[in-house]
């Protein structure tokens, strides 16, 4: 199964698409979709979507997983946040990719063992399930692939026995 990790944004979108066959799995790329400041809100939104659209083409996923929104201090990132993240739910749907979601808590207890694990923990370990050299950079292809993980993880374990334990956008 070819999964499509997306963490959200307006500056900077990750993406990671790892190769997940039961247990094991494999880095296939990783990267970043970039909006330039400045830019009226719509255009970003209008550029995601294109870029996205364009990328699912490419990497062909059989599935995409993208993180729920986390809101800590700054609101007016997060409303930002919230529409990048529509037009990734837009552009899957679109796109005809079966789409799950995960909470940060979900995604750090899929990758580390602990639901409220530091970010660099959960940077190294997705570092060592996908035996790479270094952490992938930009930190939101990071996120991506930890996503990414948390969605093969949770294809081999919960979603064997029918209820998912997740959150998936039909």
């Amino acid at each position: 199964m070819r999964i499509l990790g997306i963490d959200p944004g307006i500056a900077i979108v990750g993406f990671g698409l790892i190769e997940s066959r039961g247990m094991q799995v494999q880095m296939l790329q990783y990267g970043a979709v970039t909006t330039e400041a400045g830019l009226p809100l719509a255009t970003r939104l209008y550029q995601i979507e294109c870029d996205l659209e364009a990328l699912i083409a490419a990497l062909q996923p059989d599935a995409i997983a993208v993180e729920e929104l986390f809101f800590n201090n700054n609101i007016t990132t997060g409303i930002a946040v919230a529409h990048g993240r529509g037009i990734i739910l837009y552009t899957a749907e679109k796109c005809g990719v079966p789409l799950f979601e995960y909470t940060p808590s979900q995604v750090k207890q899929a990758v580390v063992g602990y639901g409220k694990a530091e970010k660099a923990q959960v940077m190294d370990m997705t570092r060592r399930l996908l035996h790479l050299k270094a952490v992938p950079r930009p930190d939101d292809a990071a996120d991506a692939l930890a996503i990414a993980l948390c969605h093969a993880r949770s294809a081999t374990s919960l979603l064997a026995r029918g209820d998912g334990g997740v959150k998936q956008t039909v």
